[in-house]
């Protein structure tokens, strides 16, 4: 069985975390993960960096999928959806102009997934990504965390990461207790 290469995305205009991870039979497999720093300058500047990082990890790793948390925002700060929706809007054009498949996870499925909690705290998540890869420290920061569970995620719902996941998209799918791929 071929291995299969996920990157897992956590997007923002500040920091967006992402992870390549390799599956070989289910079994995940630390490639590269980090930061995409945006913080300074312009939107069309944060955007263009964001652009320019991600299409880099693309061109140097090329997964199959991209695994992308989806967007979700609180009525009171509208503000903050319409800015994550310019930074999802870059990432799924830069998967597309690589050819990369794009797949969405909210993030309470995928905390439900990893630690078996949808309310999991940033913490309790880093913790279970440590774990699950045999990390020998915790994840940091906490983006680069983020888009290691979600890339973990979108590897162990899947035999194939790239056919679609069945009813992911509602938040009211239930999922098993904590799924983890056996050790080696």
């Amino acid at each position: 069985m071929t291995a299969i290469r996920v990157l897992g995305i956590d997007p923002g205009l500040g920091r967006t975390g992402y992870a390549v991870l390799e599956f070989q039979q289910r079994r995940p497999k630390l490639v590269e993960a980090g930061v995409i720093r945006g913080r300074q300058g312009t939107l069309e500047q944060r955007l263009q960096r964001l652009y320019q990082g991600l299409e880099d990890v693309l061109i140097t790793h090329q997964p199959e999928v991209l695994a992308l948390e989806e967007l979700y925002s609180h009525y009171r700060q509208p503000k903050t959806s319409i800015l994550m929706g310019h930074a999802r809007g870059v990432i799924c054009l830069a998967a597309a102009q690589a050819g990369t498949a794009v797949q969405n996870f909210p993030a309470t499925n995928v905390k439900k997934l990893i630690t078996g909690n949808g309310r999991a705290s940033k913490e309790q998540m880093q913790l279970a990504v440590q774990q699950e890869l045999g990390l020998d420290r915790l994840p940091e920061p906490h983006d680069m965390a983020d888009a290691l569970a979600i890339a973990l995620c979108c590897g162990f719902l899947s035999s194939s990461p790239v056919a679609p996941v069945n009813g992911l998209a509602s938040s009211a799918i239930s999922l098993p207790e904590i799924p983890f791929a056996p050790k080696d």
